[in-house]
């Protein structure tokens, strides 16, 4: 009886955002993905040309409940307080995609003098992000942080997880339990059951104010560890570390939650270099691979990540912003001839 192929439906989105998933799709149909990749659209650009009460249009959100796990391309979210919320939120609200998960890698020619090998998880559902705020009056407003235990404590578990099935001894949990003491009170709570159930992982706090100063002046102490904090902080945090590793084109994220994931490149949509075939397409083919690993292609992911970093090494064929001349395309195609030449092995 044959296998039906997943199917993942792929947010071209704004500004660099169509180039880039052109660049990432390129490079997953090169190393012949059994993945069905079905395009659709979603974003401010296409919410300012038909309007409607979110970024997604119907169709979209149809397609996204339809499929097995999406991939979004970077898309812009519009400042203004009549606006949507964002479609990151929004698909991860709709859902519960309640771990981010960022991994932080350097690459040997972009940081020589420093390595750095870690992850951050971020729970992704609720906190200041859960977009529970409102006037008060025209000289102040409100926002509620929300935390339950519920969202602590999977967002926990995800956490532990992974840090078990790689092999990772150290988990930081990021608070400023001294301070916000009931709402951090119950994350923190949540890690020490967690401890208590993982006798094997060795879990350090760190107050987010020193957290931010010790990525800055050590980032090398965090190496084969994860770092776990509710959804704000770990949104600064993540940030921060990305940006230790050259360039923030070469980092990708991933939204898992139970049954459905998001995947997508961590940087925005950088409107200003729309269609100059010229931003960096590490982040967007990264996240890329990762999802047709989550959706049973491992090997497709093994190889492009390979070839995504003998490329970077290799200096030859990259764009600007990570010491080269190279397009987006160019590079693509690089990685592209580079992964199917792994796959042949």
């Amino acid at each position: 009886m044959a296998v039906l192929a997943k199917q993942a439906a792929i947010i071209r989105g704004d500004g660099t955002g169509p180039e880039l998933v052109d660049a990432m799709l390129h490079v997953l149909k090169s190393c012949n993905t059994k993945t069905e990749l079905i395009l659709c659209d979603a974003g401010s650009e296409q919410w300012e040309k038909h309007g409607g009460a979110t970024y997604i249009p119907d169709s979209t959100m149809k397609l996204l409940e339809d499929s097995d796990a999406c991939y979004k391309g970077p898309t812009t979210t519009i400042p203004r307080p009549n606006a949507p919320r964002s479609v990151a939120v929004t698909i991860r609200q709709k859902f519960e995609l309640y771990s981010n998960i960022r991994p932080i890698k350097t690459y040997d020619r972009l940081s020589p003098n420093k390595k750095l090998d870690f992850v951050c998880f971020r729970e992704a559902t609720e906190g200041l992000y859960a977009g529970i705020e409102f006037k008060i009056s025209d000289e102040a407003a409100i926002a509620i942080r929300k935390i339950t235990r519920k969202g602590c404590q999977r967002i926990v578990k995800a956490a532990f997880s992974w840090a078990k099935q790689h092999d990772l001894k150290k988990i930081f949990a990021i608070t400023k339990r001294n301070i916000l003491k009931e709402t951090d009170g119950i994350f923190w709570t949540e890690v020490e059951k967690a401890i208590r159930d993982n006798p094997g992982i060795n879990v350090e706090e760190y107050y987010i104010d020193n957290m931010t100063q010790q990525l800055v002046k050590n980032p090398e102490r965090f190496n084969n560890s994860v770092l776990l904090s509710t959804n704000l902080f770990m949104d600064i945090i993540s940030e921060c570390a990305s940006g230790n590793i050259g360039s923030i084109g070469n980092v990708y994220s991933a939204n898992i939650g139970d049954s459905y994931a998001m995947f997508e490149p961590a940087h925005g949509s950088a409107p200003k270099y729309k269609g100059m075939d010229k931003v960096n397409p590490t982040a967007a083919i990264l996240s890329g691979a990762w999802m047709v690993e989550y959706l049973g292609e491992p090997q497709i992911r093994n190889a492009i990540f390979a070839a995504a970093e003998q490329v970077i090494n290799e200096g030859k064929y990259v764009t600007y912003d990570i010491g080269g001349s190279a397009s987006t395309s160019k590079m693509s195609q690089a990685i592209a001839e580079i992964a199917k030449q792994k796959l042949r092995k």
